[in-house]
């Protein structure tokens, strides 16, 4: 522990001023008591950490009624003089959190006495107290209610859930007395702005996750599975237990969230500048990464004991590396990163008119005319599916919601590429460019877009619609953006998947399940993308050559981009033909596959023989028209022979 505690003091020594001990000790003799109260709270948290696990073995062995429905009793006996072996586990149990009490109230006790009255440490402690006392609380409504052992009820669970959240917030208290205690100094929660609702976002999608993860466990524990494929049958059988149905949600919510904490962690270390912030971003980025592995790793290996201890340590890891960033992004001495300073509005401007300006800098986030085409796809693809028109509220509810997280999926991108869009003509108007819509609040926008896209499509269709739109956001931002964009010139082949995915969207939202006619929309789409791309590649390439985007036609040159376009197109031509397989598509179909592509295909050669910007504008604008129509053809088709 004095080890660890040390390379902590070094990371954070930013946060403290020369000579500084935390929160103004109330005498010399109290500021010597501070740094063995910061040593006192990082060990209780520790210890905490440990007996917060050991409750997990408790409820993972079925234990928690070892000691009957006595409580504080250990079936009517102080101590138990004859254990079985669950009453020993739970009687160890209550007596290891008896002991997390005691040290609590004594880690209180320090700090009242190393720290002014109403000092932060003070408060942080004294909650630490009260969240210790709910969890005994809560504990003791478990046992008095039965919900222990083999009990698989709704009260079980949603306290299983509640005894999770008070969890965390104790460890979080702790934490904070910890930080404070050996130096860091409290934050100041005015004038945040986006970024401290970015944080406490992804603090509110932590505690969520929590709360999921302790409902997936129970269900794990009383409802246990002897292979993998029998696991995801209980999962989604229509008359499963409850508890078994939520195990299914889990996962998404895992993913979800991970990727949201690194997305603030990533932000965090680009508008706060200290070595603890740059520091906790990398253990949460780090814990997020090894979480995720070992909740595959669990679901493998059907959950057993050990491995579900390991995957509650790694959650409460995760949690307390968020917590510290969030204190230390949040502390006094955390700067923000200088950026250009935004253009003073002018003093006689109407209100209406800012906020009218505003209202249109959000919406150039998602990128709308973007978004069109990709709308269209989408709700053809739910024609195709019916046989008919779906219902209208059905088809407005996958529009909005399809909407939202493409949108999502642009604003972050905006984000992202803010640098290398100030580069180019083409993007040098954007709002995150031009600070009309600072990149902190870009990204919180993005993320409650995604957040809401879920939401409605789950809602409003089903839970593979909702997450086949998020795959296609998470996909877009972190396979293209960040993994392929600024490194390959194959980026927009294996990138441009993301564009590909709204019919599937809309397929699933009627169907609830994808055919071979749904991914054959998909690879359509795919192959097509590179034909589109690069023909505005071509008339850009001055602007991504400036910001030193290897995009293809400047890594590789005209000439090679122009035969990447015609071998695109015919793979587009080949594919395009495909859903002849399929019922439903006959001749007015096919008829209009072949005139697309003949004109596709006249279009490519005359860019080969002049590749000027005025042919590369005409492919550009008729790889638009080409799917708008294939797909318009191929819904009226599915309608007609229906």
């Amino acid at each position: 522990m004095p080890t660890g505690l040390e390379a902590f003091e070094r990371a954070s020594a930013e946060v403290r001023a020369p000579g500084h001990i935390a929160a103004a000790p109330s005498s010399p003799t109290a500021a010597n008591r501070a740094p063995s109260s910061g040593r006192f709270a990082w060990i209780v948290l520790a210890y905490t950490v440990l007996v917060i696990v050991f409750g997990a073995f408790v409820r993972a062995t079925n234990s928690g009624d070892g000691c009957g429905a006595h409580w504080p009793l250990c079936n009517g006996e102080i101590i138990p003089l004859n254990p079985t072996t669950e009453r020993l586990i739970e009687f160890s149990h209550r007596v290891s959190s008896g002991i997390v009490g005691l040290l609590v109230f004594g880690l209180f006790l320090s700090v009242r006495r190393a720290f002014a009255a109403g000092s932060a440490v003070r408060k942080a402690a004294f909650a630490a107290l009260v969240f210790t006392f709910v969890e005994a609380l809560i504990g003791a409504v478990l046992v008095k209610k039965g919900w222990v052992g083999q009990d698989a009820s709704m009260g079980r669970a949603a306290t299983m859930a509640l005894h999770l959240v008070n969890t965390f917030f104790l460890l979080a208290a702790l934490t904070a007395t910890a930080y404070w205690a050996s130096g860091g100094k409290p934050p100041k929660l005015r004038g945040q702005g986006a970024f401290g609702w970015a944080l406490a976002l992804g603090i509110a999608g932590m505690i969520l996750l929590g709360a999921s993860g302790a409902v997936t466990a129970l269900g794990d524990t009383l409802f246990p599975s002897r292979s993998l494929a029998e696991g995801l049958r209980q999962d989604l059988s229509p008359g499963a237990h409850f508890l078994i149905r939520l195990r299914l949600f889990h996962p998404y919510i895992a993913v979800s969230v991970g990727l949201l904490l690194v997305l603030v962690s990533g932000l965090a270390t680009r508008v706060r500048r200290t070595d603890a912030v740059l520091l906790f971003s990398r253990v949460v980025v780090a814990a997020v990464l090894i979480e995720l592995a070992a909740g595959l790793l669990n679901l493998w290996l059907l959950a057993p004991v050990w491995m579900q201890l390991v995957h509650l340590f790694l959650a409460d890891v995760l949690w307390l590396g968020f917590v510290l960033l969030a204190l230390a992004s949040l502390s006094p001495s955390a700067l923000p990163i200088a950026t250009r300073a935004r253009p003073q509005a002018k003093a006689l401007e109407p209100i209406a008119a800012r906020g009218m300006a505003l209202v249109k800098a959000y919406v150039a986030l998602t990128k709308p005319r973007v978004i069109s085409l990709l709308l269209f796809t989408t709700l053809a693809a739910m024609v195709m599916a019916q046989g008919g028109w779906p219902a209208w509220s059905l088809m407005l509810a996958v529009a909005i919601g399809g909407y939202m997280a493409a949108g999502a999926a642009n604003a972050i991108n905006m984000v992202l590429d803010r640098d290398i869009d100030a580069l180019m003509r083409r993007t040098a108007r954007r709002p995150t460019v031009t600070h009309a819509i600072p990149p902190t609040n870009a990204l919180v926008f993005g993320l409650l877009l995604g957040g809401g896209s879920f939401a409605v499509l789950w809602l409003a269709a089903n839970l593979l619609t909702a997450s086949l739109a998020l795959a296609g956001l998470l996909f877009y931002v972190f396979v293209y953006t960040l993994l392929l964009k600024r490194r390959t010139w194959h980026n927009i082949v294996i990138g441009g998947a993301a564009g590909a995915f709204p019919p599937l969207v809309g397929w699933a939202a009627v169907a609830n399940d994808l055919s071979p006619l749904a991914w054959y929309l998909f690879a359509l789409i795919f192959v097509w993308t590179p034909v589109h791309f690069w023909a505005l590649a071509l008339l850009m390439k001055d602007d991504y050559a400036s910001a030193g985007v290897p995009m293809l036609p400047v890594v590789r040159g005209e000439r090679v981009t122009v035969i990447q376009i015609a071998a695109y197109a015919a793979l587009t031509a080949v594919v395009s033909l495909l859903p002849m397989q399929q019922p439903g598509v006959g001749a007015l179909y096919l008829f209009s596959a072949l005139g697309l592509n003949v004109a596709l295909f006249a279009l490519c050669i005359a860019l080969y023989r002049n590749p000027d910007r005025l042919r590369a504008l005409a492919v550009f604008k008729y790889s638009m028209v080409y799917l708008a129509v294939a797909f318009l053809m191929l819904a009226i088709d599915r309608v007609r022979l229906a």
